[in-house]
Formats: structure tokens, sequence, C-alpha cells
């Protein structure tokens, strides 16, 4: 089954609604994408108060980590925001991605962005939902990189790490992606779950903590 099939009943439709548009913000700012096809290419994000793009030397930090693993991966990625890192993993050759926002704005400026790229709709989805309800409703499937970039003064990275690790959602030889605000030790990595997982690389940006999670 194709990735339409398998998140038919779960992706929200970026259709026009009246009532969302009235109240939507004109408000945007812009990133560049890092590399690949749509190389330097601009992309703007809906402001908000919890979209907080990675910055640029994070994220090419993040991409050559990943330079041998992205190209035909299969990648999800929570609490999107900008969907930048979606965007950079379809750039590099990414086999496909699943967006997860709770913002209707959030995901039509994504949605916007990959219709600019000419982004083959085959290879994304974008569904509206909270992350955590999302996350836990997935069986039967799993993904090659899971990008984690939840709200810093939240808990979620820990809830979201336990779900992943009770319902196999990554799969072997995978990697997580993370973002916070402070250094991840064993303790932020999900209650009886520590054993499960190992901090691969991490790193330092200003305020932001990131690095890579995979199994051991």
């Amino acid at each position: 089954r194709g990735l339409g099939d398998v998140y038919k009943r779960q992706v929200w439709r970026l259709g026009k609604d009246n009532d969302e548009q009235r109240g939507m913000s004109s408000m945007s700012g812009s990133l560049r994408i890092i590399g690949g096809r749509w190389r330097s290419r601009k992309i703007k994000f809906a402001i908000e108060d919890a979209v907080r793009p990675s910055p640029d030397r994070v994220r090419e930090t993040l991409f050559n980590w990943l330079s041998l693993d992205i190209a035909g991966a299969s990648c999800l990625e929570l609490f999107a925001g900008s969907g930048a890192l979606s965007i950079e993993a379809l750039s590099r050759g990414a086999k496909d991605v699943v967006i997860v926002d709770s913002s209707a704005q959030v995901l039509r400026q994504i949605k916007s962005n990959l219709d600019t790229l000419e982004a083959d709709s085959k290879l994304w989805h974008c569904v509206r939902s909270d992350a955590i309800a999302w996350l836990a409703a997935q069986t039967g499937q799993a993904w090659d990189i899971i990008f984690l970039d939840p709200p810093f003064s939240s808990d979620y990275l820990s809830k979201c790490l336990q779900i992943i690790d009770e319902q196999k959602l990554l799969k072997s030889k995978g990697f997580i992606y993370f973002e916070s605000a402070n250094p991840l030790t064993k303790g932020d990595l999900g209650e009886g779950s520590e054993q499960h997982w190992l901090v691969y690389r991490q790193k330092k940006s200003g305020a932001v903590h990131y690095g890579l999670i995979c199994q051991p």
C-alpha cells in the first residue's frame, strides 16, 4: 500500500476553510533550504509562538550527520512548525515524509511551500493532529528517521520517546533527531525505556541542544 492508503483516514485535507481563512495571520518568516535539489530556495513559515525553525547551522550539521542515511529514507516530523526538516529531507532524496502539527495555519504554509517547490504529492502527507495522540495511535509501521522538536517547556520529548519505544515506530538502525533546551540525559529518554535508547550524537548551538538518538 502507498502512503495515501495508509494515512487516508488521518491526513488533514488542506483545502480552503472560510472561517479559518478569516482568522489566519498574514505574517510569515522565511529561511533557506541548505542542500539537495532545492538548495538555496527560500521557504516561508507561519509566525506563531510554537514555531521555532531549526537554525541554518543546526540543520546543516544534522544533515551532514545523516548524509549516508537520508536518501531513500522514510521520515516522520512531529511538531513540524516550519516543516523545514521534512522539506530538507525531501530535497536530499528521502523516500517520503509525514508531517504532523496541530495548527491549521502552519500546515497550510507547509503545503504552500511544497506546492511552490513542485514536490511530488505522493511523497508527502500533512496531518493536522495533536502529535502525542497521533503517535500513540500508530501501529504496524515504522520510520527510518523521526524528527522530534517539541516545545521546550513541555515533557513531550520523553513522552514521544516512550511511545516510539513501546510501539516499535523506529526501524532498526534508524535515528531520532531531537532539539531541547537542555542536554539530553538518561532521565529524559522516557520512563522504563532508558536501556532501549542511546544518545548517539549531541551538540549545542546558541540556546539549542540537538542530537541523534538510536537503538543500542
